[in-house]
């Protein structure tokens, strides 16, 4: 069934609103890394005594007990929750856990009962109609579930269409069009309608809309839980592309574990409109909260998203920084002294040049460093994940070093821990 929408010219893009958009496309909202959305003890309850279910609350009565007494449902309990620039945050929890609602309260879809939603160092919650409207234009724009496409309007008129409605000519609406088009790989079926792509596609179009209005954030509800196993992944795939790109700020509401390891940089935990614990996927995996968050991970193969960069650590006393050409005789008492079994070579701009023993060191003598590195010792980026960690701690001797993309040597993974992290998951 086609979805009946409509449209207030209030509700769409602002004329001004897309030149601006235009104009700063490629410039950042905020400085990577910094928080652009803050909230704070944020809650929802629906039904007719939320003042009295907001007292259960806080005297620590759960979600069953409030309802049972008051009829009221506590959908997000005092959530608070930072989200950093340029980084994909998920909130993911079973149905019901209160990860929707929470995505509306974002944008004030839904009003919250009680808390604060602070966007780039404003409060929303005290805005006014046209201040929200211009917030949800401007700096919130949300991708559903549903692709809600207007069928008898191409794919180009569909992105363009609210920008038709806010009175932008022809020619400038259909220019950002494209360009939003072309960033979700759809530049060539502009022309085609809705009913002519596939379900990916369709979810692709309902993207490039949202994207047209360069928003400061961008929340996607469940966006790809109704395509099929290998749109979906390809959706993710293209999610991970544009981000790569262009580091925009995306809160994504999942209930799919495996999917949220992929592309969150951090992901939110719910239960019962609690927020459990809040982590990046190998903190997650590392060290759960309790056993709700543990179970997520039960029957998924996790190996894949243990990283190098969250395993190793530093090797200040193993690093040695030299030009390979220098006697290796130089180095083999800093080593000794160092109370390391090998030591890490990198030329003066930290380049990882390869690893040496005492024993390499002593043998080589007075010849240069390059002729004291071991052959056997493979390094591995960042991303290398526990598979490839320990097919290589199989067949090498020492500690596994680790660079980064510029080829520095960014810290040691420890065969001991790569062990430990393998019993771990078979034992699970």
């Amino acid at each position: 069934m086609t979805p009946n929408l409509t449209f207030a010219p209030e509700d769409v893009v602002h004329p001004g609103a897309i030149a601006e958009a235009v104009a700063s496309a490629a410039k950042p909202v905020a400085a990577t890394g910094t928080d652009i959305l803050t909230v704070r003890n944020l809650s929802k309850i629906f039904g007719p005594k939320p003042e009295r279910a907001a007292e259960l609350m806080k005297q620590g009565l759960g979600r069953n007990e409030i309802f049972e007494q008051t009829g009221n449902m506590v959908a997000v309990n005092d959530v608070s929750l930072s989200v950093k620039a340029g980084e994909i945050f998920v909130v993911m929890g079973l149905s019901g856990s209160g990860k929707s609602t929470l995505v509306r309260l974002l944008n004030r879809l839904i009003e919250p009962t009680s808390g604060q939603v602070i966007l780039e160092g404003r409060d929303i919650a005290p805005m006014s109609t046209p201040e929200l409207r211009g917030v949800r234009r401007k700096k919130m724009a949300m991708v559903f579930q549903s692709f809600a496409l207007l069928p008898n309007r191409t794919v180009l008129d569909n992105i363009a269409y609210g920008l038709e409605v806010a009175g932008l000519k022809k020619a400038e609406r259909y220019e950002v069009a494209r360009a939003a088009l072309t960033r979700v790989g759809l530049g060539s079926y502009e022309k085609l309608l809705p009913s002519e792509l596939s379900g990916g596609m369709q979810q692709r179009v309902g993207l490039a809309r949202a994207l047209a209005v360069n928003p400061s954030v961008l929340l996607m509800d469940e966006a790809f839980s109704a395509l099929d196993p290998l749109i979906r992944f390809e959706m993710q795939n293209e999610l991970l592309r544009l981000q790569k790109e262009e580091q925009r700020t995306i809160v994504f509401i999942s209930h799919d574990i495996e999917e949220a390891i992929k592309i969150g940089g951090r992901i939110g935990i719910m239960k019962d409109g609690c927020l459990i614990q809040v982590g990046t996927p190998a903190e997650l995996i590392q060290s759960p909260a309790d056993a709700y968050v543990r179970d997520f991970f039960r029957n998924v193969d996790v190996s894949r998203f243990l990283k190098a960069s969250s395993l190793m650590t530093g090797v200040d006393r193993g690093r040695i920084s030299c030009d390979v050409a220098t006697p290796s005789e130089r180095y083999l008492n800093q080593l000794i002294d160092s109370g390391v079994e090998c030591g890490y070579v990198c030329d003066e701009s930290g380049r990882y040049q390869g690893c040496v023993t005492p024993a390499s060191l002593h043998k080589t003598g007075k010849r240069p460093v390059r002729e004291a590195l071991l052959g056997d010792v493979n390094a591995v980026p960042l991303d290398a994940d526990l598979h490839q960690l320990a097919a290589i701690a199989l067949s090498q001797e020492h500690d596994v070093p680790v660079t980064d993309a510029a080829g520095q040597l960014a810290g040691v993974v420890s065969c001991r821990t790569i062990l430990k992290q393998v019993m771990e998951r078979r034992a699970a």
